[in-house]
């Protein structure tokens, strides 16, 4: 929470109550060091509204410039992240759109020419105008039956869909974690735990070390037996995850050399073939017309294909002059 963020949502003036709600909780979400993070259904839930309600009123407050939307990948999973809202009074909120170019927008390279965000409101590039361009207005009013403001979010919007129950069932993990670390329901975190970095960090266990969820939290409670008082932030516990990591991969390991071991032992056991079977075998070989390679054919065996009468000498002869 941001003391100064709640203050500066209670000045502004001229919104509609819902509205001003809406940026009053996003302002709530706010953290001065990490900042607001917050996901739609978390957002909606504070509220007491639908996430298409809560939409609309996002895209009216970033229509008044009072809030900025990016959209955020996990660079290692390239995962879906919180929407990151930037409030009007932070540094880096986007300067006033320009005459010229009609948005003006002086983003990054990496925020340029990225699709749509799916909370973006009408199409609008990177999350930043919630207006449709005149010459796509115009196309609209000559054809009201047609909405193609509209037409374009139902792909945007399924995603975030997506994207809220990920962060949702993520959310349930997470607090699962911090009682298992010894946090009671409901206190208030240090601030090393709170918001989306903390979170981040936490999936970097299970996408990096490829620890599964159960096997971090089995780790967590592990470390209360040494260290009964809730760790600072997750960064203290990065080296419990390694080991954790390290003994899964060594037991894994273990695992298939023992089913090597075992399939070897196994191959030693079989009997070995009897001079009846050897001479079968190569008798059948000597009398196909099959090619026989140099070697092959050894002087022992071709003593036992002569004692039982399977070969001749003379065809023996020919087969291995070839």
């Amino acid at each position: 929470m941001s003391h100064k963020a709640t203050v500066w949502a209670i000045q502004q003036r001229g919104l509609k109550p819902a509205t001003k709600i809406v940026l009053w909780f996003l302002c709530d979400r706010h953290n001065p060091d990490f900042g607001c993070f917050p996901t739609q259904a978390r957002l909606a839930d504070d509220a007491e509204m639908s996430i298409s309600a809560l939409n609309e009123h996002l895209a009216k407050l970033q229509e008044l410039r009072l809030i900025h939307r990016v959209r955020a990948q996990d660079p290692h999973t390239h995962k879906r992240l919180a929407t990151r809202y930037i409030l009007g009074f932070e540094d880096g909120f986007p300067p006033e759109p320009t005459p010229e170019t009609g948005d003006g927008f002086s983003e990054t390279k990496s925020e340029h020419g990225c699709d749509p965000t799916p909370d973006s409101g009408h199409g609008a590039i990177s999350g930043f105008s919630a207006k449709p361009s005149p010459d796509f207005a115009q196309s609209h009013l000559r054809n009201p039956e047609i909405n193609l403001v509209r037409e374009p979010l139902s792909k945007p919007v399924k995603e975030e869909e997506d994207a809220a129950a990920r962060d949702a069932e993520f959310d349930r993990f997470f607090a699962d974690l911090l009682t298992a670390l010894g946090f009671a329901k409901d206190a208030p975190l240090p601030a090393w735990w709170q918001g989306w970095p903390a979170r981040l960090h936490v999936k970097r266990w299970r996408d990096n070390l490829g620890l599964a969820e159960a096997r971090i939290i089995q780790t967590a409670l592990e470390t209360r037996g040494d260290h009964p008082n809730p760790p600072d932030g997750p960064k203290a516990l990065d080296r419990f995850m390694e080991r954790a990591a390290q003994r899964d991969a060594l037991a894994v390991a273990a695992s298939a050399n023992n089913k090597k071991a075992k399939r070897q032992r196994k191959a030693a056991q079989k009997p070995m073939p009897s001079d009846d079977e050897k001479a079968a075998f190569y008798a059948a070989k000597v009398n196909s017309a099959e090619y026989l390679p140099p070697g092959m054919i050894t002087s022992s065996i071709c003593g036992l294909m002569l004692a039982r009468g399977l070969v001749t000498p003379e065809h023996l002869q020919q087969r291995l002059e070839r």
